[in-house]
């Protein structure tokens, strides 16, 4: 018989509910499939998806708690008094960010009914490449039908069970923004970009937060590190933009366990958690006692339930993601998938957000447009922040050759860090050229305050194809950090013996 909707989108995170609604306002019948697994601590959220839920909303809310608390210590030096000591209250602020939380749930629940998109709170799994069958929480079996279907279920944070007491005793983010009380002395294991996040606003409210990392920070991001030789003297002019992130960290007061890996976690009768790693440089064993010990190993594809290889949507065997083509569809022609779920694609939420709405204008709408992926900027949420755009340095060497890169770089000091004496050592920024002709922009990168303002300013012009001299003509916003972009000419990088070393 005739399938019951137009439309079916399997996950009301960011990238289902765009494409849902935009499907909607083509008067099609659509319905939205979502239900979220607790995590192995119990933690459950609701209608938004990671985003809203567990990542970026309650980061940012917590990330500005730690600014705020940096900005208390300035504001003695611009002649606020303040008394001493300052103390947060984390109970105070989990309950403001989880009441801002719920309100956007109950926001998209809302949206569906206004555009009349039909939701099913329940895990679903298909039964043939038409139909998802789930039950509900009360047990009830149901059974939609769809002429299409999105799938886009996100991922969910991995632990690492090769460690002993990972699972039993450990917390991911899935877990964090949701604690009523303080994590306490915390200890945010290995380097992925939500550890550094997470570890920076931990330390910004005070609590004592030692990091570990196995192997070199931020991976996927620019690691490039330029040595060049002149006259016989070898000097470097530029560090890894990553480095610069856990360098401020550290003066910052966040503490890092470099080289190490843990083997080992146990419950004490204090409650504590004792962590037993491995020491790769000494190569000696240690331990340390913690009251929150947080997985940041990186995040799976959220498929397990869907029984994909029934309906024939193909999968990356070593990652789990699903295999789309441009037009964000999969294997089996009336089944698409869009955000963190597919292959190649970034996992950030703006563009899960686009492709799901140009996915509903092409089926719906007599589109064709595509999303494209090209210069997507994004910013990691450090005490101080990286944003980039475009390729990193390595990429760009390697799309293009050594000898067909210009990198222009330049420290440089914030204004509002001259009054309250902080260091800007590594406030940084570089911007990667082609040489030839216009000197095209390939990649923008910034290091320090408002970095995600600054990059998202300067991302439409590159999008546009901006080139170095137009850069130049740019008149700066004075005294602005952004304006600093547009004097990188101070330091350009010519005619020197660049050797690219890779870490």
């Amino acid at each position: 018989g005739k399938n019951e909707y137009d439309l079916l989108v399997i996950g009301g995170g960011s990238g289902g509910l765009a494409c849902a609604k935009e499907a909607a306002q083509f008067g099609r019948k659509v319905a939205v499939l979502d239900y979220v697994e607790p995590s192995p601590q119990g933690t459950a959220w609701g209608l938004g998806g990671t985003c809203v839920n567990v990542g970026c909303i309650p980061k940012k809310l917590m990330h500005q708690a730690a600014l705020l608390g940096s900005a208390i210590k300035d504001a003695q030096h611009y002649g606020w008094n303040i008394s001493q000591p300052v103390h947060h209250t984390w109970s105070v602020m989990a309950q403001g960010v989880q009441n801002y939380v719920k309100s956007l749930n109950w926001g998209h629940r809302v949206q569906l009914q206004e555009k009349k998109v039909k939701y099913f709170n329940i895990k679903g799994s298909f039964s043939d490449p038409h139909t998802v069958r789930g039950l509900t929480k009360a047990g009830k079996e149901i059974v939609v039908t769809a002429d299409n279907i999105v799938i886009a279920t996100g991922g969910r944070p991995k632990y690492p069970t090769h460690v002993a007491g990972a699972l039993e005793y450990g917390i991911t983010s899935d877990d964090l923004f949701w604690l009523k009380k303080s994590p306490g002395k915390t200890l945010p294991s290995f380097i992925l970009y939500v550890s550094l996040e997470c570890a920076g606003f931990l330390t910004g409210i005070g609590l004592d937060t030692t990091v570990m990392m196995r192997s070199v920070p931020l991976r996927g991001f620019d690691q490039a590190s330029h040595v060049y030789k002149k006259k016989q003297i070898c000097f470097t002019t530029q560090q890894q933009m990553a480095s610069l992130v856990t360098e401020h960290m550290e003066s910052y007061g966040t503490k890092f366990l470099k080289r190490c890996f843990p083997t080992k976690v146990e419950k004490l009768e204090s409650d504590r958690l004792q962590v037993t790693w491995k020491n790769a440089d000494l190569d000696t064993e240690e331990t340390d006692s913690f009251n929150t010990v947080m997985w940041a190993v990186g995040r799976v594809p959220d498929t397990k339930t869907l029984n994909l290889e029934t309906v024939g949507v193909k999968t990356n065997s070593e990652t789990g993601k699903i295999i789309v083509d441009a037009s964000e569809a999969t294997s089996v022609p009336h089944i698409y998938a869009v955000g963190d779920i597919t292959e190649g694609r970034p996992e950030l939420t703006p563009t899960a957000i686009a492709a799901g709405k140009l996915l509903a204008q092409r089926l719906f709408g007599q589109s064709s447009e595509l999303m494209d992926y090209d210069n997507v900027p994004t910013t990691v949420f450090t005490p101080l922040e990286y944003g980039c755009v475009g390729l990193s340095e390595e990429a760009a060497v390697q799309r293009h050759g050594s000898d067909n890169i210009e990198v222009y770089h330049a420290y440089y000091k914030p204004l509002e860090f001259t009054v309250a004496e902080r260091d800007a050592t590594q406030c940084y920024m570089k911007m990667v050229c082609l040489r030839e002709r216009e000197q095209r922009i390939l990649g923008l990168h910034f290091i320090g305050p408002n970095a995600g303002e600054v990059i998202q300013g300067f991302a439409l012009g590159i999008k546009c194809g901006a080139t170095y001299p137009q850069m130049m003509k740019t008149v700066g916003i004075h005294p602005t950090c952004a304006e600093e972009v547009t004097k990188l000419h101070i330091t350009k990088r010519s005619g020197l013996d660049a050797t690219v070393t890779g870490c």
